[in-house]
């Protein structure tokens, strides 16, 4: 069984320590979130808590050194502790981008794809009158897709790339993460107010 080598309070600590953009805090959340669902319905129930933890912890270095996301992290993950395996699972999300560090395990496959995805889904929530996941629909999320103009920053290959690797077609990589999402919005939405409430 793969471990963090960090606690769920200890990972928080760590990301909040790096970030303070509410933003990126959300982000992180979601993806925290969203690995958590991707582990259970996979198949990997006894290793959601380590798939959780590289979600949550995905771009711990982005907010202060953009330049080095994936390169910096692992200095900052190693220096409290944190296992190889929790490291590669965090780097191997800028393969292609920053490292050429590949995504090897199922896991690292669904961060990589559902990463940016859950950018865009985030994106197109923004522009529905529910502000909500919930009533988000695959149809929908396509057009947002194929809109080159739409949340122009969420690259469209990297989805491409992520659904080729895991073999999924990228209907099922749209319709679980948006599952993943409806799941955890309450929460991420509540953690992230209590998050900024205790920084004012």
């Amino acid at each position: 069984m793969k471990e963090s080598g960090l606690s769920r309070e200890q990972a928080l600590d760590l990301l909040l320590q790096y970030n303070k953009d509410p933003f990126h805090i959300q982000h992180a959340l979601t993806v925290e979130q969203v690995m958590g669902w991707y582990a259970e319905q996979l198949g990997h129930e006894d290793e959601k808590e380590f798939w959780s933890t590289v979600g949550l912890l995905h771009d711990l270095d982005f907010e202060e050194w953009p330049e080095e996301h994936c390169i910096k992290a692992p200095e900052l993950l190693r220096e409290v502790g944190a296992t190889e395996e929790l490291v590669h699972g965090v780097v191997s999300h800028g393969y292609g981008l920053t490292v050429e560090t590949k995504p090897e395990h199922e896991m690292e496959k669904v961060l990589y794809a559902s990463d940016e995805l859950t950018g865009l889904i985030g994106a197109a929530v923004l522009m529905r009158p529910s502000k909500s996941v919930q009533d988000l629909e695959v149809k929908s999320l396509k057009k947002k897709f194929k809109s080159k103009g739409f949340a122009a920053g969420c690259s469209r290959d990297v989805i491409k790339d992520g659904a080729e690797m895991l073999g999924w077609p990228l209907d099922r990589l749209f319709e679980q993460t948006i599952l993943a999402m409806r799941e955890g919005e309450d929460k991420v939405r509540e953690e992230t107010d209590q998050l900024a409430a205790v920084k004012q």
